[in-house]
């Protein structure tokens, strides 16, 4: 009886390891991704003014890469707390969408993992999770999603902790040039958009002449410019966009 219920858990911890295995595999392309970004924002935010421990922490608890990008820049520019906050707010709305997506596929799971998993979501786990749907329906599904998120994870906070130190130890010049790795992330964001959807580079250039009418012509401090610049061009995405469908 013994030797059954042994060949029973030993069958079950197989199982559960090629979940986080297949997991791993999933997300080291993920890896490879974030790592040389998160050094960028890393570098970036020593800049802002941001410590060392400050810089990973912001990695840690946000776990956001165009967002970490934008607050960096923000915070390096005099922006307020509430300003940044905002602005991430509106950046990360699509979040909720992707949440509710991610929801539906791993129904099945126990609730404490959809609340765990569900914090661990960035357009890139999304994409790959979503891929794999059907891992939620097996056995031990949950660990093959939490390996994958957690890898990703563990890449961004790395890089981000590596790029803090690099940044210390960079020629100011050189660091300095680091501030174009904000702009190149966006433009790597917003090029594939505009090739699948013209009216996507539409929205993005009203952003942007709308932060400038707002920051050189009103006088707007450059947090609330942004803020307000991110909520306009939203409106005019969805009228947009909703237009199309019709």
């Amino acid at each position: 009886m013994g030797n059954i219920e042994t060949a029973v858990n030993y069958s079950e911890e197989q199982t559960r390891y090629t979940a986080v295995k297949k997991g791993a595999v999933a997300g080291f392309p993920i890896f490879l991704g974030y790592l040389p970004i998160a050094i960028a924002y890393g570098v970036l935010a020593k800049q802002s003014g941001l410590t060392t421990f400050e810089t990973t922490m912001m990695s840690v608890l946000v776990f956001a890469g165009a967002a970490q990008f934008m607050a960096a820049n923000m915070m390096a520019q005099g922006a307020l707390f509430l300003q940044i906050v905002v602005a991430t707010f509106v950046l990360n709305f699509r979040h909720f969408v992707m949440s509710m997506s991610f929801m539906n596929k791993i129904r099945t799971l126990p609730l404490r993992w959809k609340f765990g998993l569900s914090l661990g979501l960035t357009d890139e786990t999304f994409t790959v999770s979503s891929l794999n749907g059907e891992e939620s329906k097996k056995q031990h599904g949950m660990y093959f999603f939490a390996s994958l998120i957690l890898v990703a994870y563990f890449s961004w906070v790395f890089g981000s902790f590596l790029g803090a130190i690099i940044g210390d130890a960079l020629p100011t010049t050189l660091s300095d040039s680091m501030g174009i790795a904000l702009y190149a992330m966006f433009i790597g964001l917003l090029v594939p958009s505009v090739k699948k959807e013209w009216r996507v580079g539409i929205i993005a250039i009203a952003a942007m002449l709308i932060n400038y009418i707002l920051m050189e012509q009103v006088g707007l401090e450059v947090g609330w410019a942004i803020v307000v610049s991110t909520i306009l061009a939203s409106f005019l995405g969805i009228m947009l966009l909703k237009e199309e469908e019709a």
